[in-house]
């Protein structure tokens, strides 16, 4: 397990349905929680790295903007725009960094305001992540997507409606205990039956909300973390992949590839499997989204997953804990803040420091997080 670059300092604002203040106000507000925690200041970061869908800012360019009112100038900047898995994506980029001497401290933060816009707006505008020539025009949206993948997993495996509200019910018991989620209400499974239709056979607890949010990691070279940090997290592992982005170019509407294959090249680098997986986040934007991971993941095997939920191995106390924290579902979804709120919950959790949602004797810890329908796949392995 390589042990060279390592996470000393984490933190996430609350995530909101409408932020009050500016897109640097947002993005101050993990700054500092997350500075904080690694006790740290401005002087002692060698660079930026600001992860943002940046169609939904009315900023062009916001890493200059975030960087000057954070304090980090004359520190290079650079700007990551991978949907929603920008951050991780931003963790990745800054891991190279480290990695390549250039730097010993590098500051990830994400964040997004996605109430600049109206709903309608931002529908449309995740509609055009899509092939804007073969796909958008006709209409397809994230719920029409992924609701596709649902029809697709329930036609090879039998999955039920009934399955992903399982999911829905296990993340709002989660949510609860989340003082940073925008959603913090207990959903029965006779109320996630019963909801109405987004697009079938998604409901409405089966999609995430849009939020205004922003988290912040701070990476470090291991030298610099044993100098520095009481607990350092390691990144042990790292997988990336993508796959077409016109999704009639796919093979399968009952998984997402890239995650398998960012899975078995995370796993590979970090020596582990899935059975040595002791808490997880996974991208859970829909129901059906979380249930796809659990299996490219190989907590399951493919159309096993219903059967994880249905036992449930994917709660705190058992053998899979996923998504303790309320996953998307429950805490929102501000676009580049989301994978830096996933690493944030990990690291937490390995550092026994979660709380209410503690896994005991968390010591590894995965992070699996999704750009668009499965154009890019991120996942990252942490180890104390």
């Amino acid at each position: 397990m390589p042990k060279d670059v390592a996470i000393i300092g984490v933190g996430q604002s609350a995530f909101v349905r409408g932020y009050p203040g500016s897109i640097r106000e947002l993005a101050f507000e993990a700054y500092r929680e997350a500075m904080k925690d690694a006790g740290l200041s401005a002087r002692d970061v060698g660079a930026s790295v600001i992860c943002s869908a940046p169609e939904y800012d009315q900023q062009r360019t916001p890493s200059g903007l975030i960087a000057e009112y954070l304090g980090l100038n004359p520190q290079p900047t650079f700007i990551i725009e991978n949907v929603c898995s920008s951050s991780t994506s931003g963790v990745r980029v800054a891991y190279s960094l480290i990695k390549s001497g250039l730097h010993d401290v590098v500051v990830v933060l994400g964040f997004q305001k996605m109430s600049e816009i109206s709903s309608a707006d931002s529908q449309e505008r995740m509609g055009r992540g899509g092939d804007i020539m073969f796909e958008s025009p006709f209409g397809t949206l994230m719920p029409a997507y992924y609701a596709m993948h649902a029809r697709g997993h329930f036609a090879k495996y039998g999955t039920k409606e009934e399955d992903l509200a399982l999911i829905r019910v296990k993340a709002a018991s989660y949510g609860v205990l989340n003082e940073k989620a925008v959603y913090r209400k207990e959903v029965t499974l006779e109320q996630a039956m019963e909801a109405g239709p987004v697009c079938t056979p998604l409901k409405v607890f089966d999609c995430c909300a849009n939020a205004d949010g922003s988290s912040c990691l701070i990476l470090a070279s291991a030298d610099k973390a044993k100098e520095i940090s009481k607990k350092p997290v390691y990144i042990i592992g790292m997988g990336a992949a993508s796959q077409p982005m016109n999704v009639t170019g796919r093979d399968t509407f009952s998984g997402l590839e890239c995650a398998r294959l960012a899975a078995k090249e995370a796993y590979e680098m970090a020596g582990v499997t899935a059975q040595d997986i002791d808490v997880a986040e996974v991208h859970d934007c829909f129901t059906i989204a979380e249930m796809m991971a659990y299996e490219a993941l190989g907590f399951a095997e493919p159309g096993k997953g219903p059967e994880l939920i249905r036992n449930r191995e994917t709660y705190k106390e058992g053998k899979i804990p996923v998504n303790v924290d309320g996953g998307l579902l429950s805490k929102g979804h501000p676009i580049g803040a989301t994978g830096g709120s996933q690493v944030r919950t990990i690291v937490l959790q390995l550092r026994d420091e979660a709380g209410a949602i503690q896994v005991p004797g968390a010591e590894i810890g995965l992070v699996h997080n999704i750009g668009g329908v499965g154009i890019y796949g991120n996942v990252i392995i942490f180890g104390r």
